[in-house]
């Protein structure tokens, strides 16, 4: 193992019930003034994005909203979202929601100075530099899930809407300047939404704490963050006021998304192009394909995961942890499988080309080809 890496750590966090009330104050330490608010079309007429707009509002930095975002964004919806930034002379973006809403805003503020399609800045080498920095614009971010992790990363995804694939758009200038993080937000989100979004959280501990690569540092939270959802994940399920749970769920998905600096692997490689293609609740799908890629990795990862099997207090090692996730899944009632999601095993092939080229493959621990990759999909079925 090579004790050679580059490391970054995110952004001011400000954590905590109730301190929605702050998005003034951190708009004006991004040295925004003209914010636009940009959500998903499912949270644009709840009260917690009329409050969050009031609170603007109140503070004499306007209301303007744009929630013209799909499930999984594409570049469709940011040239939307673009053209209300620049008609609005905004200077500035609230990222409101989960993670399509967290990813399209991140990218109209990207965006907004750039004169390159969005395409020539993929997450591919030095691609990044290609991006003028003072073009973009400045990013306070409020999670309103406990999943994706987006208000404490660099990237966002966005889908191709003629190709169908999803393409992560990287600059270190997307990190968010401020996050607010509070768990109130969370209170009203459907059971399967706070069981999907909860298991990707999970998956991005899971496999970053699983991959080869060397980073301790997200190691050790990935790990932290995988007892967080375990524990808390069902009980948030369970009383979506339970405070705490939100909290503690909350937290787990950043650490999530701080920790896959380590990597990823195979589950977010198979459910990407299934997000794509048949347009899937990411985290979801995550979950559904969870089992059968522990099982396909278990020759890298028995060990590790016994490991980790102690410190959750789960009894039986691997098995005991491959138990717990089917138990998980069970409880909250995923599929039983992508087939129960409307994903077409004819399309497999397709589905295998696509999660061939996915960034996440890098990170598993065992290497995905062709025949082996096309078998996982379809034990996952």
């Amino acid at each position: 193992m090579s004790l050679t890496a580059n490391w970054s750590y995110p952004t001011a966090i400000r954590f905590g019930a109730g301190r929605l009330a702050e998005l003034p104050a951190a708009c004006a330490e991004a040295g925004i003034a003209r914010p636009l608010l940009v959500t998903d079309r499912g949270l644009a007429g709840l009260e917690i994005t009329a409050r969050a707009l009031d609170i603007l509002d109140a503070a004499g930095l306007g209301r303007a909203l744009f929630a013209e975002v799909d499930a999984n964004p594409t570049e469709r919806n940011l040239e939307a979202g673009l053209t209300v930034y620049r008609a609005g002379g905004h200077d500035g973006v609230v990222a409101f929601g989960g993670g399509s809403g967290l990813d399209l805003g991140k990218m109209v503020a990207f965006m907004a100075g750039q004169t390159r399609p969005v395409w020539d800045f993929e997450d591919v080498g030095d691609w990044w530099t290609r991006a003028d920095p003072a073009g973009i614009a400045p990013i306070v971010a409020v999670p309103t899930t406990a999943g994706t992790g987006s208000e404490v990363g660099r990237a966002s995804v966005i889908t191709n809407s003629e190709t169908h694939v999803k393409k992560i758009i990287f600059h270190p200038k997307v990190l968010p300047s401020v996050v607010i993080a509070d768990p109130e937000l969370t209170v009203g989100m459907p059971q399967w939404i706070t069981a999907g979004t909860g298991m990707d959280a999970f998956a991005h501990c899971l496999e970053a704490y699983c991959s080869p690569h060397f980073h301790p540092m997200s190691h050790g939270i990935a790990l932290e963050g995988l007892r967080l959802v375990n524990e808390f994940l069902p009980r948030a399920f369970a009383d979506g006021a339970d405070i705490e749970a939100r909290g503690q769920m909350m937290a787990a998905a950043a650490m999530g998304a701080v920790a896959f600096q380590k990597g990823l692997g195979a589950i977010h490689a198979l459910s990407h192009p299934v997000g794509a293609v048949f347009d899937t609740h990411h985290g979801t799908t995550n979950a559904v394909v969870m089992p059968a890629v522990l099982a396909f990795n278990r020759p890298a990862i028995e060990d590790k995961l016994a490991q980790a099997a102690a410190y959750l207090g789960i009894p039986g090692g691997f098995d005991g942890v491959a138990a717990r996730v089917e138990e998980l899944n069970a409880l909250f009632a995923m599929p039983a499988g992508l087939a129960a999601m409307g994903v077409d095993a004819s399309r497999v092939d397709e589905l295998t080309t696509m999660a061939l080229a996915d960034p996440s493959v890098g990170g598993n621990p065992v290497a995905m080809t062709p025949e082996n990759t096309r078998a996982l999909f379809l034990s996952a079925m």
